[in-house]
């Protein structure tokens, strides 16, 4: 069977076609069979180890600060406090889309203090982001992290880039990665700033949300000053927030960077809008352990409330469920989707370069 990317994609105009009602049986079959597999069902024993884990790992970090005082070697710890935080986000990441617990509002509870008292991100913040994201993935105009940005994910926004910006634009594969590095400062400055402009009718939960986050702030930097000369301060938490937004934007970039993206104003069915935009990273346990099950983002974006261990086996399920479909299921290692994503963001980037700038030009003006 060809594939179906042309079939499902329809404008406003166009009533829904045949191939749109195929693939949204499709998926009601495919929910079926993964709800009589139990894999919709909690895994609270792996949550408990997962919880547990991570309590340990950060009080090994707090203990290690502690004891190493005023010592260059507090930059590991900072990298570490880097690593451990992301893990936290991603079990953050894990409450808020139901995965964790039965009870929606306990998951919004654990995961409020998670992100405001923990990480120090905001919660509402986002998980109206996310929810946008994963109702509408690589929809030009509807998902959020296809917006246009200091990178573009589009010929149309990186055309409207110039100067500085747009010499940022045409390398911003390369630069990706290091940009990322300002993702962690990015985040935390985000939060305070949505807070603090959000719609009034939620003016009393965003004061408590903020309020919140600008304590742990405030006394994680006055900690951190206290116990550390000003230069080691101010290179911990360079070095925690670089190791922080690295490792967040690495986890999240392979899952829909380089995928299908649909244009503004046109309609697809769920199924073939959350395969044909998602990509698997290979790599088994260990990689579901590094990226907070992320890996598997076709079944994480099929059935968002699964937990973690059962999208292993999810995967071979929706892998066969497409082949029969013929509905191309996209999985590659994790170092190759790097490299894909750092390719599609260099081919935005040259396609928006300004046509009369000549390259032959470009390679005078060099020498």
């Amino acid at each position: 069977m060809p594939p179906v990317v042309p079939a499902v994609l329809e404008s406003n105009a166009a009533p829904r076609g045949g191939a749109a009602a195929q693939f949204t049986s499709a998926y009601g079959a495919l929910s079926r069979e993964v709800r009589d597999a139990g894999l919709l069902r909690r895994a609270y024993g792996y949550y408990l180890a997962v919880a547990v884990a991570l309590a340990v790992a950060l009080g090994g970090v707090v203990t290690a600060f502690v004891l190493l005082g005023d010592s260059w070697f507090q930059l590991l710890v900072a990298a570490v406090l880097g690593v451990v935080l992301t893990q936290l986000a991603f079990l953050t990441h894990e409450t808020a889309h139901r995965q964790v617990f039965a009870s929606g509002p306990l998951n919004d509870r654990v995961g409020r203090i998670l992100a405001n008292a923990v990480v120090g991100i905001s919660y509402s913040w986002w998980m109206t982001k996310h929810t946008r994201h994963h109702a509408n993935p690589n929809h030009v105009g509807k998902d959020p992290d296809v917006a246009p940005g200091v990178i573009s994910f589009t010929a149309e926004a990186a055309a409207d880039h110039r100067g500085f910006l747009g010499a940022i634009t045409r390398r911003q594969g390369w630069l990706f990665f290091p940009l990322l590095t300002l993702e962690g400062l990015n985040l935390h400055v985000t939060a305070v700033r949505s807070l603090m402009t959000g719609p009034p009718e939620d003016r009393g939960a965003r004061r408590r949300e903020l309020a919140t986050i600008l304590v742990r702030l405030t006394v994680y930097v006055a900690v951190i000053f206290w116990w550390l000369p000003l230069g080691l301060g101010f290179a911990f938490l360079g070095v925690q927030l670089a190791v922080f937004g690295v490792y967040m934007g690495a986890t999240f970039a392979p899952n829909h960077k380089g995928m299908t993206m649909i244009p503004e104003g046109s309609r697809i069915d769920f199924l073939s809008k959350q395969v044909l935009t998602s990509r698997n990273v290979t790599g088994g346990a260990w990689m579901s352990v590094l990226m907070g099950g992320l890996n598997l983002q076709v079944e994480h974006h099929l059935f968002p409330s699964m937990p973690r261990p059962h999208l292993a086996r999810a995967r071979l399920i929706v892998r066969e469920h497409c082949a029969r479909l013929g509905m191309p299921y996209t999985e590659t290692s994790l170092l190759r989707s790097y490299a894909i994503v750092v390719r599609y963001l260099n081919e935005v980037g040259l396609a928006a370069r300004d046509p009369f700038d000549c390259p032959m030009r470009q390679q005078l003006g060099r020498r």
